[in-house]
């Protein structure tokens, strides 16, 4: 953050505070009250604190008037266009592109590292066999801390190295073997020889008596979906795994936090929305019906998986997206699969009609990313695990880089307190 000598003045009463403005590289100004408690004896009141700045970061801009998203600078739109997950995970973890040696080595760290412990296949046996995958996930990587004690001390730099590794490495096995456990199948172990993409498909898919061929069509796709996901600013679970951490949690029980968060239908599952909503459609020739009930203000009813929350203008994941949808449903058609067929038909409508384009609810990320995982064979369940063993490496690079930062303190956020006001209390035979 770079600090410039500007400042606003704030006047209480008849006193008057100098607040410190500080200029980033990119985006607004952020107004400084750090001091404005101890100065003048009031909090700020934000719900959702979507007008606080909590931290200082260098890993990750949004603009989303403006559609933009950078990864230590770098436009999202590129890297998936010409890099890979694992190299976009090494520049969130160290701020700059690996050179190839560079990138041969941490390649190598993460495919050495993809196996489980064992003795996890009994954690993941504990559980009822109709159990959610997100919830299996929940617990097995909060018990790593059980089975990987020389990456807990949050103090030693080189066990949280160890650690940002492990949870990269280790995730898609965990994803996947909570998939196969959740449809009965047995444990499919990962490949040393196999891209990190590959290896997840083959151990969702294959079965001991037949081996799963990975498509390099499918393993491309699923390979950007990763790196789409991979991190996305100060959201709500990225600011989950960020207060964990401030306590000096471990890192495995705060990435277990963000899965937690990241769980919720308002957060991660917005994918798996659509999906639904387009079993709902059904049938093509229904989409004239709820383009129109999408259009009136008084129908409730919303086309989920177009318009984004944070990009007023349009999804800059969407773009390259929609370019892996269009091959994956080349490569497995859509004739015996009416969902994929109303996603086709859906998205063709919605781009041709002067509304959608008026009220700039283009098709997003989500939209595409749900077509994809459908046309692979994932059930809706798993859309969130996914997305989870995308988003690891951004909740690590957060995770270290506030770890690293000599201004880390607990975090504690205020309230506006609206209770009682102090009262003594009353005997229950006087009630």
């Amino acid at each position: 953050m770079a600090d410039t000598p500007k400042s606003a003045k704030l006047t209480i009463g008849n006193d008057v505070y100098d607040l410190p403005i500080h200029s980033p590289t990119e985006g607004p100004d952020v107004l400084d009250i750090r001091k404005l408690y101890g100065q003048a004896g009031v909090f700020t009141y934000d719900p959702g604190f979507t007008s606080t700045a909590s931290c200082d970061s260098t890993i990750t801009f949004i603009d989303g008037g403006e559609g933009v998203l950078l990864h230590r600078g770098y436009p999202i739109g590129q890297l998936a266009e010409k890099s890979h997950y694992l190299e976009v995970c090494y520049l969130l973890l160290y701020g700059e592109l690996p050179s190839a040696k560079a990138l041969e080595e941490f390649e190598h760290n993460i495919t050495m590292h993809t196996m489980l412990h064992e003795q996890m296949q009994n954690f993941f046996r504990g559980f009822r066999r109709d159990a959610h995958p997100m919830a299996i996930m929940v617990g097995v990587v909060g018990a790593m801390s059980a089975f990987y004690h020389d990456s807990t001390d949050i103090a030693d730099e080189r066990q949280r190295e160890i650690a940002s590794h492990r949870l990269i490495a280790k995730m898609p096995t965990i994803a996947a073997w909570a998939y196969k456990y959740s449809i009965g199948q047995p444990f499919v172990y990962p490949r040393n020889d196999l891209d990190f993409a590959s290896n997840f498909l083959r151990m969702c898919f294959a079965v001991p008596a037949e081996d799963y061929v990975v498509n390099p069509i499918l393993s491309r796709a699923m390979d950007r979906i990763f790196t789409l996901h991979a991190d996305h600013e100060q959201n709500a679970s990225t600011s989950t795994v960020r207060l964990a951490s401030s306590s000096g949690a471990n890192p495995f029980a705060c990435i277990a936090a963000g899965i937690a968060c990241l769980w919720g239908p308002a957060h991660g599952g917005a994918n798996q929305a659509c999906l639904e909503m387009l079993k709902e459609i059904g049938t093509p020739d229904r989409i004239p019906e709820f383009i129109a009930r999408a259009k009136d203000k008084n129908d409730p009813f919303r086309l989920m998986g177009f318009g984004h929350r944070v990009y007023k203008n349009f999804d800059p994941r969407a773009t390259v997206m929609k370019q892996s949808a269009d091959e994956v449903l080349e490569l497995l058609g859509v004739e015996n699969n009416p969902v994929l067929a109303v996603a086709k038909e859906l998205e063709a409508a919605a781009l041709a009609d002067p509304y959608f384009a008026e009220k700039k609810l283009f098709p997003n990320v989500d939209f595409y990313s749900g077509v994809i995982l459908e046309a692979m064979g994932f059930p809706t369940s798993m859309f969130t695990p996914i997305f989870a063993l995308s988003r690891t490496v951004g909740w690590i690079s957060q995770w270290k880089e506030m770890i690293a930062d000599p201004q880390n303190k607990i975090g504690r956020p205020r309230q506006l307190y609206l209770g009682e006001s102090q009262r003594d209390y009353i005997d229950i035979e006087s009630r």
